[in-house]
């Protein structure tokens, strides 16, 4: 018989932790010396393609858009753990 973890820790999970260590993984780049250009990179890349279109997006924009990716890593890891083979 194996054990199954509830679906709400899963829930919790991608809507709670891993937006939280999003934001502790970019954190964390800019204390330990990763220059900032090359940790935002996703959010200049996201400006870059709104600034195409003719939107002149803030700077708010590109640091969203690097935790969101940092967040849709930490939950691709969360899904493959979770169907691991046991």
């Amino acid at each position: 018989m194996t054990s199954r973890a509830h679906p709400a820790f899963f829930v919790i999970f991608v809507f709670v932790m891993a937006p939280v260590g999003a934001a502790v993984v970019v954190g964390a780049l800019l204390l330990f010396g990763v220059q900032p250009h090359l940790v935002f990179a996703a959010g200049h890349a996201v400006k870059a393609l709104l600034k195409g279109c003719g939107v002149n997006a803030p700077n708010s924009v590109g640091v969203v858009s690097t935790v969101a990716l940092w967040w849709l890593v930490l939950v691709t890891v969360g899904v493959a753990w979770e169907h691991r083979p046991r």
